[in-house]
């Protein structure tokens, strides 16, 4: 095939820089193209949580993020006078990262646009937008030219002249926002529900040596019926206020400099602010009908978008660069069939359409003004935290939907009982190497897939054959050992080496109750994708049809008959280091 670049991405928003540095640092050749002549500048998006820190992290670029971020906060709902109604401040990580994360969105976009840089295969065209594009069976033809018109970046105006250019690509991967063109030229519709509620957005920056806002550490959902706020605090003394404006209210009238400074002197001295931006705003919860043409995608909210309540409409667009851009390496690199694909949208929908309805459920919780119901909603709140149980899960934020795929809609082995793993989210606890150092989980399992063995090497449970065929996709092999259950003895005993070997030991007891859950006993395997959801898991002696069934769903074809051995083979290490192991177990 005669390509220009592997992938096209259109749309350098947060979903955009994901899916290219993903692709970026998996080899994958990539032409982002933007429309915005220069950097927007301004905060849109202002949360992310362990899902999107996990995956930022898979993309190269996490702790340098973080260190901008406002990590571990205090996410409250309170009444007009400060009261507390309830709060959430989630302490553990199981995925290794804090749940509330605040953000200023143009250091995060600044942040991983320059950590393209690293890629000489990935092209950042800014002031290009998509004019036409058609596919055939081989690629996709994508015509771009300079961007004219309005906006906030200098363009040419709509008499100058313009030279377009066409390139050919093997894919186009729309990430172009609300009003994506790619999703408009391919006559996709968006299915759900326009809000007529408008909120006024401020947007605030602390004078030089004031601080304007260490009263106000936790992001606040006022349920205020007289006024319904949104108070939330970000890095470097940013800070956004987002007010629910009444229907008699103009949007004229709310925008009013005067109006801005009475509502924000509720709560700041405005005289020691900065207003960086102001702007009445409706929102969408919707969903496009479909995600895929051939080989054209959509991805963020070009393909759903989330109403601001629970901070998600960013981070469901992170989700999607994470799913989109293994599958998409695959493809490209591995010789895996187009049918991998299809499993993009039935993955990825149903989870960010209950991201969409929890986040109209705040909405309606925050949003009312009503006096009698507000005070109704008041009790419910307190109440439901004071109950055992009720209110740990609600102060862990277990209400937001989980990372864990549908049944039968995932590329996986079938999920065994209520509790199985295929189809989840692994976890990522810190794990101790060899030598005594300590690493996140993930960091020890490479970009690509990883199988595990637990308590074996998991090179030694597959055949020859197998292993080439997973050593072609760059699979990392990992040994997961027990606490006190690294085998001991002579020189030699128990070492394995290889570039593409870990082995690692799980001094938290967080692998072992994760593999216990999934029925995983010593000498068994857990095979993990590259976006950390489990494939599948096999006991001693099956790892090859593990393998087998991998590769029939990558390409269509085993490269041998899905026939599990009748009886399982003895698992290295040794005997004795098997005692052991189920001793330290």
């Amino acid at each position: 095939m005669n390509t220009d670049y592997d992938v096209v991405v259109v749309g350098l928003g947060p979903t955009g820089l994901t899916l290219a540095n993903l692709l970026g640092r998996r080899g994958v050749s990539v032409l982002v193209l933007e429309r915005e002549p220069e950097y927007y500048g301004l905060a849109r998006a202002v949360y992310t949580d362990d899902e999107g820190m996990r995956i930022f992290q898979t993309a190269g670029a996490a702790d340098e993020l973080a260190a901008d971020m406002n990590i571990d906060s205090t996410v409250q709902w309170v009444r007009g006078d400060g009261r507390l109604l309830a709060q959430f401040n989630q302490s553990d990580r199981p995925l290794g990262w804090p749940v509330a994360n605040f953000l200023y969105q143009p250091y995060l976009e600044n942040t991983l646009e320059a950590a393209l840089g690293r890629y000489r295969h990935v092209t950042v065209r800014r002031g290009r937008e998509v004019v036409d594009f058609d596919q055939d069976d081989s690629g996709v033809s994508v015509e771009h030219a300079e961007c004219r018109g309005t906006g906030y970046g200098n363009r040419p105006s709509e008499t100058d002249p313009r030279t377009a250019e066409r390139v050919r690509a093997k894919f186009l991967v729309g990430c172009d926002g609300g009003r994506s063109v790619v999703r408009t030229k391919l006559g996709i519709d968006m299915t759900g529900t326009s809000f007529p509620e408008r909120w006024l957005v401020v947007d605030l920056k602390a004078r030089d040596g004031v601080d304007a806002f260490r009263h106000l550490p936790y992001f606040n959902f006022v349920c205020d019926p007289t006024l319904p706020i949104v108070s939330c605090p970000q890095p470097d003394g940013h800070h956004r206020f987002e007010f629910m404006l009444s229907e008699s209210q103009t949007t004229a009238e709310m925008e009013n400099s005067d109006t801005v400074r009475s509502h924000i002197a509720r709560f700041v001295d405005p005289d020691e602010v900065e207003v960086l931006r102001k702007l009445v705003y409706t929102f969408n919860a919707v969903v496009a009908d479909r995600w895929r043409e051939g080989r054209i995608l959509i991805a963020g909210d070009a393909a759903h978008m989330t109403p601001q309540f629970i901070g998600q409409g960013m981070n469901s667009g992170v989700r999607d660069a994470d799913n989109l851009s293994w599958k998409l390496t695959a493809i490209i690199k591995d010789g895996a069939s187009q049918a991998v694909l299809d499993s993009y949208e039935s993955e990825r929908r149903p989870h960010a359409k209950a991201m969409i309805d929890l986040s109209v459920l705040n909405k309606s919780l925050v949003s009312i003004d009503n006096r009698l119901l507000a005070a109704a909603r008041d009790i419910a709140l307190i109440t439901a935290m004071r109950v055992p149980g009720l209110g740990g899960w609600l102060r862990g934020a277990k209400m937001k939907p989980g990372p864990r795929f549908r049944r039968g809609a995932y590329l996986g082995l079938p999920r065994r009982g209520l509790r199985g793993v295929a189809g989840t989210l692994a976890p990522q606890p810190d794990v101790r190497t060899y030598n005594g150092r300590h690493q996140r989980f993930d960091d020890a399992l490479g970009i690509g897939f990883a199988l595990l063995g637990y308590g074996v090497d998991p090179r030694t449970a597959i055949s020859a054959e197998d292993q080439a065929a997973l050593r072609a996709l760059g699979t990392q092999f990992v040994t997961v050992y027990p606490l006190g259950g690294r085998p001991q003895g002579q020189p030699g005993d128990g070492r394995t080496t290889g570039d593409d070997f870990a082995d690692i030991e799980d001094h938290t007891g967080a692998l072992a109750r994760w593999f216990a859950k999934g029925g995983v006993g010593i000498g068994g395997l857990l095979l993990l994708r590259p976006d950390r959801y489990v494939f599948g898991t096999a006991e001693p002696g099956h790892g090859n049809a593990l393998t087998a069934e991998l590769m029939r769903q990558l390409t269509g074809s085993a490269l041998h008959p899905f026939t599990p051995m009748a009886s399982p083979a003895k698992p290295n290490p040794s005997a004795d280091s098997d005692r052991r192991l189920e001793q330290a177990r």
